[in-house]
């Protein structure tokens, strides 16, 4: 067993109040919300941002392909500024990781042999009446704790020097002592440690005892050979690989890679090469200054698996145990949604989010193309706001251009929705279609409930992201449309929205 690197002193202590939550307003009070200045603003942190989705002339560009996503690290990271009293960089906001960090009211799967349902609904718009919003939503089938099969996790935790911070390695240990007491008699955990050099500190067991003080000696110090760590955490993986089991590797860093393979693509391409072996890849980011979003996300899109930001240590319960279960066990592979909208009825549309998803027309077919992974109990939700023939659009009639004649067939059917996916072990992949009729556009009316506040929460990212499309509609007005709500999550949303409101008009 490889010892770990030797301890560093500890980074001074922040001063009291530098990064405390901001104050808990008061019911109807939320664009009230005082920040909490920090004057130091993270100037090394790595996006991959994307331009916001254009608007589709439905004649020209009736289909939208792309690839599903489960990821949620953009709205916690984007917590994490505004509870810093600074408005996250519009590249680091991601919408549709904002709308699919909540759970909404989707049925379940009543039979598993189509492993999650599709609901489908629609509203007005509520920041352009001429508008409407199409909900496409997913829900994969529960699983029990007892029906979960054996997980061999190797953590590959990053303890270089830039990790030595609070909101970092200790936030780390946080989180690995709350996955220690949800483990079964038949998981295994091994813990691998990289700085300058990659090593061993914990062979795989599921003793908590030996897991805690494994996690407890961990100490930061040197650089940062992640690629090296990658490389023997899926060696690892694999030599402890469990036949019809969960095989991961969950890697913890803020991302700085600076020893041996360190460029994006050649990461992407490394693990691209491992997750044949059937061993997938969740990456957990952490603390401020340095986090290398672009390539954490981007490796776990190309892991099969899935990122998410721990800021908080509420956050590292919410992701490691209260979510642990379908982030682990997955469902369905390969996930794509192809909606191709009736240009007899709609004749503009603009899909919310998913920039960095975005597949190829002829990509929905090809089983070769990879694409997103659903587990059991995960959610999905996308949102496209289109425009109905005869309502008024955002791209005006070309001056040369002659209007063609749309042939008027299928006027019952405003889109047509298909899904593709793949089960667990096989190569094929399914196929599930449904018409959307054409009822849905003459009966949208006022967004409420669930939709009201997928609308609220896709309006909240979309003006991070500098939307030019929401006609005025601001950060009160989302707070508005979401109305009260209940759970500490979607309160917090609405402390978050108000708060955003005050540092933007700052």
């Amino acid at each position: 067993m490889a010892a770990p690197p030797p301890p560093v002193a500890p980074a001074p202590a922040e001063q009291d109040g530098e990064r405390m939550s901001p104050p808990v307003p008061q019911a109807g009070r939320y664009h009230h919300i005082p920040a909490v200045h920090v004057p130091v603003q993270p100037s090394h942190e790595q996006y991959l941002g994307e331009d916001i989705s254009p608007v589709r002339m439905a004649l020209q560009e009736p289909v939208s392909t792309f690839s599903v996503d489960v990821d949620t690290g953009a709205y916690a990271n984007a917590r994490r500024f505004l509870s810093m009293g600074q408005m996250p960089p519009a590249d680091a906001v991601r919408t549709e990781e904002m709308i699919n960090y909540f759970r909404y009211d989707y049925p379940a799967p009543t039979d598993r042999s189509v492993p999650f349902t599709v609901s489908t609904d629609m509203a007005v718009t509520p920041w352009n009446a001429d508008t409407r919003l199409l909900r496409v939503g997913l829900r994969g089938y529960d699983l029990d704790a007892a029906e979960r099969p054996a997980a061999n996790l190797v953590f590959l935790l990053d303890v270089s020097g830039s990790m030595r911070s609070p909101d970092k390695l200790p936030l780390v240990q946080t989180a690995m002592r709350m996955l220690a007491s949800e483990l079964s008699e038949d998981d295994r955990v091994s813990i691998v440690v990289y700085a300058g050099a990659a090593g061993v500190v914990l062979e795989p067991t599921n003793d908590e005892c030996d897991i805690r003080i494994a996690i407890d000696t961990l100490r930061a110090g040197g650089s940062t050979a992640g690629g090296a760590g990658i490389q023997l955490a899926y060696n690892v993986a694999r030599g402890s690989f469990i036949e019809g089991g969960i095989n991961r590797v969950i890697l913890a860093t803020d991302g700085d890679f600076n020893v041996g393979v360190s460029d994006r693509n050649a990461l992407v391409d490394l693990i691209e090469e491992q997750r044949d072996s059937g061993v997938t890849l969740t990456t957990l980011g952490f603390g401020t200054g340095n986090l290398n979003e672009a390539m954490m996300e981007q490796i776990a899109n190309h892991g099969n698996g899935n990122y998410a930001y721990i800021d908080s240590a509420m956050e590292a319960r919410k992701v490691l145990s209260e979510e642990m279960e379908s982030t682990l066990f997955t469902i369905a592979h390969d996930v794509k949604i192809q909606v191709e909208f009736n240009p007899a009825l709609v004749s503009q549309y603009r899909l919310i989010g998913y920039e960095n998803r975005a597949l190829r027309e002829e990509d929905f077919d090809n089983d070769a193309v990879d694409a997103g992974e659903i587990g059991a109990g995960h959610q999905v939700t996308a949102l496209y706001e289109i425009v109905p023939v005869g309502g008024e659009g955002w791209i005006r009639p070309r001056r040369y251009e002659t209007p063609p004649d749309v042939p008027q067939n299928r006027t019952e059917e405003m889109a047509f929705l298909q899904l593709r996916y793949k089960l667990p072990g096989e190569g094929n992949s399914r196929l599930i279609q449904r018409p959307l009729p054409s009822a849905m556009l003459a009966e949208a009316g006022t967004a409420r409930g669930d939709l009201a506040f997928v609308a609220s929460v896709a309006a909240y990212g979309q003006l991070m992201r500098g939307d030019s499309l929401l006609n005025g509609f601001d950060y009160d007005d989302a707070v508005a449309l979401a109305g009260d709500q209940d759970g500490y999550w979607r309160e917090e949303f609405l402390q978050l929205a108000g708060l955003a409101d005050s540092l933007d008009a700052r």
